[in-house]
Formats: C-alpha cells, sequence, structure tokens
C-alpha cells in the first residue's frame, strides 16, 4: 500500500530516497524550487541537469542529489522556460516522476506543488491534480512496486491547508463511494 502524506517544510531537508523539482523543460536550475535544489545540492545536480539535455514538457529526468539528503532528484518537467504550467503538463509531470522513483527503486518521494509558484498555475487546482493523481499512481500500483511513500512536502501553512483540504475531501469522496458499493450489494437494495 502506497501512503499519501503531507508535510509543512523545506524539500531540499527531507531524508527520503528521491526528491521531485518542479523543473522547466531545459532542466535549468533557475528560481524557485528548482534554486533550493540547487543551493542546497550542490553543483553536481546542475552538472547533471545540463547533461541530460532539454527534455519534453510533462516529462521528467534522473540526477543525483548531489549534498542533498535525498539520494535522487527526479526533475518533472511541468512548463517550457519561461512559460506556464497547464493542469495537463502538471499532471503528466507527475505521473513521470513517480515512474521515475520506481524505476530506482525509490521507497519514498517527495514532491512539492508542481506548477504553482514560478509555473503560475493556482494552488487549489495544483492540489486537486496532484492528489488526485498520487491517488489513482496508489491504487493502480500500491503493492506491485517498492514505493511507500508519496509524500508532498509544502512550503508555508497556506499551501499545505489547501492539499490538505484537498486530501481530505478525496478521502471523504473514496469512503462515499465504498459505501454506495456496499448498499448496491446489500439483499433489497435494488427495491
Amino acid at each position: 500500500m502506497i501512503r499519501i502524506t503531507l508535510v509543512e517544510g523545506d524539500l531540499t531537508e527531507q531524508p527520503v530516497d528521491a526528491i521531485v523539482n518542479a523543473a522547466n523543460s531545459d532542466l535549468w536550475l533557475g528560481s524557485g524550487v528548482a534554486g533550493a535544489i540547487a543551493r542546497r545540492g550542490g553543483p553536481a545536480i546542475a552538472a547533471e541537469c545540463a547533461a541530460h539535455g532539454p527534455i519534453a514538457v510533462g516529462a521528467a529526468a534522473i540526477t543525483s542529489g548531489g549534498d542533498l539528503p535525498a539520494r535522487h532528484v527526479i526533475h518533472a518537467a511541468g512548463m517550457p522556460p519561461g512559460g506556464r504550467a497547464t493542469p495537463e503538463s502538471v499532471e503528466s509531470a507527475l505521473q513521470s516522476a513517480l515512474a521515475c522513483a520506481v524505476a530506482v527503486g525509490a521507497r519514498t518521494v517527495a514532491v512539492p506543488a508542481i506548477g504553482a509558484g514560478v509555473g503560475g498555475l493556482a494552488l487549489q487546482r495544483c492540489a486537486e491534480i496532484s492528489i488526485a493523481c498520487a491517488r489513482r499512481f496508489a491504487e493502480e500500483k500500491g503493492g506491485t512496486v517498492p514505493l511507500e511513500e508519496i509524500r508532498f512536502v509544502l512550503m508555508g501553512e497556506p499551501a499545505y491547508r489547501v492539499f490538505e483540504m484537498v486530501n481530505d475531501a478525496a478521502k471523504v469522496e473514496a469512503q462515499m463511494r465504498r459505501l454506495a458499493a456496499r448498499r448496491a450489494r446489500l439483499p433489497g437494495s435494488g427495491d
């Protein structure tokens, strides 16, 4: 079973197998999450990004964790350089990042709000897309991959609260579906 957890804090301080960078498709470590990763992780990460070259928007690439506590950084391209993130690019980038985490055998992966901030996607929409994508991945892959935890790491209480609200609503909706399915199986429920 893959757990989905939320943490308010600094992504670059997470002691996990892999962290996800909210990257642009050129893998240039400029500002926002990417800038924090470059500052804390050291020059090795930027050098590895340059060696990978550009990737498609919605794709992901893996580098070492440099000086970070995480072993790997998964660069999820949610937007082109200087461009904006879209709901489709954020979903595709997160799916690609989770597939990369599985490919390197990660048990824990920490994920920021891909596409919010520099990417320009509204935080609420980012949370809805991210939580839905992670839940779908957990339902489809749970128990068949080594991944045990998808940890959303949000900078600041307001961002944390938005993700918390979206995650709580998703939990309630899933519970209501289970209850409806259980009622449908009860004798006499078709009357």
